[in-house]
């Protein structure tokens, strides 16, 4: 059997973090997914899906995305029953979050997240403004040994 989903889009709201009575962190959130297909003359669709994370990966969520960042969210699909305060019988479908990725630039997200993955950016490479006559011409005329 096989229960794999992955979705990217952007968050309607910051993550919600809380702990659990045994101490785990868990932060809730929803992403925002436009649909791929849309019928001419209509507006695009959106999916607004559900997504939860736990331990590292919900603190991880907390302290880097914040309402309006892109987000790719790979996890499984899992369903939950409850009733409401009404007393019907509902379901809840959301995804477990197995892994969390930043998507797009820093700029675009605004939320100062490193770029790229968790373990940060490396800085910027400075280079200094020189003249031509700093760098001479290599002549070579052998084959390259590969």
């Amino acid at each position: 059997m096989l229960n794999c989903v992955v979705i990217m889009g952007r968050l309607v709201a910051d993550p919600e973090l809380r702990t659990t009575t045994s101490g785990l962190s868990v932060a809730t959130f929803r992403v925002a997914v436009d649909r791929r297909y849309q019928r001419s003359g209509e507006e695009k669709q959106t999916d607004f899906i559900s997504c939860v994370a736990w331990r590292e990966k919900a603190d991880f969520v907390s302290q880097w995305f914040r309402k309006g960042s892109m987000i790719a969210v790979q996890g499984t699909l899992q369903s939950r029953s409850y009733e409401d305060k009404n007393g019907q019988k509902r379901t809840a479908y959301e995804v477990v979050a197995d892994n969390i990725s930043f998507c797009g630039s820093k700029a675009e997200s605004g939320t100062g997240a490193p770029a790229g993955n968790m373990g940060g950016a490396a800085p910027a490479a400075s280079y200094s403004n020189s003249s031509p006559e700093d760098f001479s011409q290599v002549v070579d005329d052998d084959d390259l040994p590969f």
